[in-house]
């Protein structure tokens, strides 16, 4: 059986969310909001001040690990919810096919 057409969106959708998880692995900034990249340069400036004045940045490291923890956690949830949607839009389309099959000639 051959993709329904409307799962191509989906799929670009996906692989997008896929791009962006990778990203923030590599810690690449284009795939966080504004207030995440915000959180991010207020621990950058922080943690360079400190550093500056011979101090201990352990808090805004800290600080750094929470912000990408949660967007990998933002975008994981995003790719799953899409991922559910397109095999429901999939089953759908089978079940049609299905449907549409059985309710031929005979």
């Amino acid at each position: 059986m051959g993709k329904p057409n409307t799962t191509r969106h989906l799929d670009r959708e996906i692989a997008l969310t896929e791009r962006k998880l990778e990203a923030v692995r590599n810690e690449e900034m284009w795939p966080l909001t504004g207030s995440e990249r915000r959180q991010v340069l207020g621990a950058l400036a922080s943690g360079s001040y400190r550093t500056l004045r011979s101090k201990s940045t352990g808090r805004a490291e800290r600080k750094l690990e929470r912000v990408k923890e949660s967007v990998q956690n933002r975008l994981t949830a995003e790719l799953t919810a899409l991922q559910k949607e397109r095999a429901r839009m999939v089953t759908e389309a089978a079940t049609a096919k299905a449907a549409k099959k059985s309710s031929g000639w005979w």
